[in-house]
């Protein structure tokens, strides 16, 4: 496993759902990281495409196609996909998280296997990869990379990216893609694929796995893809004699290079592994070929193209089954010498070793305890508890509070040597850089502006603003709604204002007219009350009711409609003293003068008025009261 600290993926919450902790795997279309589904809470592995293949439309439906390819299989022996999306350039899928090895990190500590080891192997995978031909999917990349080892036992199958359905088997005139090593000469020379050619590198695997080594070597990849397309791959046990007669049979029955001549699918392969088992773990024979007998041939066996070879014996034919296809590929079986004996005697004793070593052998691999978001003194307590080296390194983190423990390096929960070094990476917060200029700017360069610092566009709003032209930024706000300082925390949420331009002016207009304004300009009005006006006309708008942040496309909008001017019944003050009948008037809402001097308000009384008591005239109008 590989673990990065530096990479900036490190900490990224994606989709707002899976948390960033560690790099695990980089391969040519994708890099691969453990991360937590904070929804859920478990972890799991999320595969991320390469930037530079994201916008590339024909890699990005391949990585599609592995998402809905293995998600149509629900098999044991397959790693399960859980979700597939894009948040923002990021195009990822999320796999089920295994933590163990690789086949591939298996045979290089290691070297060749034993064949019990091949078969458990070999049963996993075949099983897988039937249940991929069942649903009619050939995988087209199955190498030991891509065979995953997990810690508590289970064999599985990833890696579904150059996957296709059993009927798209033909090239477009792109490169060939899979590794060469394991590629079937008719993808080699033709570019067409199915099932068997599964089945071919089903078959390499086989002969690495009890070899140690692949069927070709050579300096340039043209070199081994022409012995691929011309030579028929050698038995295993011209290379390891410990290797049986019947996996020699699976081999080469699996690496024929006409594909006709090879199992149809995996589940025809993995009966022939079935079969030859019980022989290969407890030396129980399965066949009942004689020696001297009838063999079939299959088409091709003997160098022609259709027709089928009987070779006459003493015996009848046996049916045309696996076994019997197998068993017509040798001839006879192999004779072993005292040579071969001593040769068998140490790689069982080597056998014997490697599962001392693998069980409770200095090269065991033990589980790092899990720290994320933990005191560092627990945490570090808790590891070298566990028997490993802790050297602590502060680093930011956008995600894991000030003070708290991110994760270990190599990542808790993966499997490492006993007594490794671990790096424990505790968090300083997230890093504090420059908020650039973007009140002003036209929308689309303050976006430019926020990614790249990089900040987080949250959202965008837009608000009607009569002193901002329209598309140019009002404010950047942070995540609590504020403006923006001179300095903000990496990758923080930035919500940017952008203006409408001005709210369109609706004052004394009739409802029906201003109502028509507002929805034209993208808001959504309603009556809020109505009210009494002097200056506004019965049934047209007086006012609107503006929140405090403002409106914007889509908002709703209340509008206060004019009742017109309220109608007030003029009480009988004559005779009354001229400052007692102005405060009775001022109190109903309408203006009072006279005709006497203001000093003798008081003293004298009203005699007369301008408006005859009993009728009623509008709020706010002006009545005179006279003396004389």
């Amino acid at each position: 496993m590989t673990s990065t600290v530096d990479d900036p993926m490190i900490g990224r919450l994606i989709d707002g759902r899976y948390q960033i902790t560690a790099r695990i795997a980089r391969g040519g279309m994708a890099t691969v990281f453990v991360a937590t589904d904070l929804r859920l809470e478990r972890r799991v592995a999320v595969k991320i495409m390469h930037d530079h293949l994201a916008d590339d439309e024909d890699f990005r439906a391949r990585f599609i196609q592995e998402a809905r390819s293995a998600a149509r299989l629900a098999h044991p022996n397959v790693v399960s996909v859980f979700d597939q999306g894009h948040d923002a350039e990021l195009a990822y899928l999320v796999m089920e998280y295994l933590p163990g090895i690789t086949l591939r990190q298996l045979l290089n500590n290691f070297g060749m296997l034993t064949p019990e080891q091949t078969l458990d192997i070999m049963d996993a995978v075949l099983g897988g990869l039937a249940a991929a031909h069942e649903a009619g999917i050939v995988h087209r990349d199955l190498k030991p990379e891509n065979v995953l080892l997990a810690d508590d036992g289970r064999i599985k199958i990833g890696d579904f990216g150059l996957a296709r359905a059993t009927t798209a088997n033909t090239a477009s005139g792109q490169a060939l893609l899979g590794t060469i090593a394991y590629l079937s000469p008719e993808l080699l020379t033709r570019g067409v694929a199915d099932a068997r050619s599964d089945i071919y590198a089903a078959g390499i695997m086989m002969f690495e796995m009890l070899t140690g080594s692949q069927p070709y070597q050579g300096e340039q990849p043209m070199q081994i893809a022409y012995q691929h397309a011309n030579d028929q791959v050698p038995l295993p046990s011209s290379r390891n004699p410990m290797v049986p007669a019947s996996l020699d049979d699976i081999v080469r029955w699996g690496t024929q290079r006409v594909p006709e001549s090879r199992p149809k699918n995996a589940s025809e392969m993995l009966d022939a592994l079935h079969i030859a088992e019980p022989e290969i773990r407890h030396g129980v024979h399965t066949t009942t070929i004689p020696t001297q007998q009838t063999v079939v041939m299959p088409a091709n066996a003997q160098g022609s193209d259709n027709a089928t070879t009987v070779l006459e014996g003493n015996e009848t034919a046996e049916p045309l089954t696996a076994t019997g296809r197998l068993r017509a590929l040798t001839s006879t079986k192999r004779k072993r010498s005292l040579i071969v004996g001593g040769v068998i005697i140490a790689l069982a004793l080597l056998a014997g070793g490697l599962g001392w070593f693998f069980a409770a052998g200095p090269g065991s691999y033990v589980p790092i305890p899990v720290t994320a978001g933990q005191a560092p003194e627990i945490a570090t307590a808790a590891l070298k508890d566990a028997g490993f080296q802790v050297t602590p390194k502060e680093i930011n983190s956008t995600t894991i509070k000030k003070g708290l423990v991110i994760d270990t390096d190599p990542s808790g929960g993966s499997r490492v040597p006993k007594g490794a070094a671990l790096v424990l990476n505790i968090s300083l917060g997230p890093k504090m850089i420059a908020v650039p200029a973007t009140v002003g700017l036209p929308q689309a360069d303050a976006e430019k502006a926020i990614t790249a610092a990089p900040f987080t566009l949250k959202t965008v709003t837009t608000k009607f603003d009569a002193t901002v032209a329209s598309g140019l930024v009002i404010a950047a706000l942070n995540g609590s709604g504020k403006p923006l300082g001179d300095t903000y925390a990496e990758l923080g949420n930035v919500t940017l204002i952008v203006s409408a331009g001005p709210l369109p002016d609706v004052v004394g207009k009739p409802q029906a007219d201003a109502f028509a304004t507002l929805t034209a300009a993208g808001l959504k009005p309603q009556v809020a009350s109505e009210d009494y006006s002097t200056s506004v006309a019965k049934g047209s708008v007086v006012s609107l009711n503006i929140p405090e942040g403002g409106l914007g496309p889509g908002d709703t909008v209340g509008a206060v409609i004019s009742k017109g001017p309220e109608m007030i019944t003029i009480p009988d003050v004559i005779g009354d003293i001229i400052a007692d009948a102005a405060s009775q008037l001022t109190a109903l809402g309408f203006v009072v003068t006279s005709n006497a001097p203001d000093v003798y308000w008081s003293s004298l009384r009203v005699l007369s008025m301008s408006e005859k008591p009993g009728t009623q005239i509008a709020k706010g109008s002006t009545i005179e009261l006279y003396n004389p």
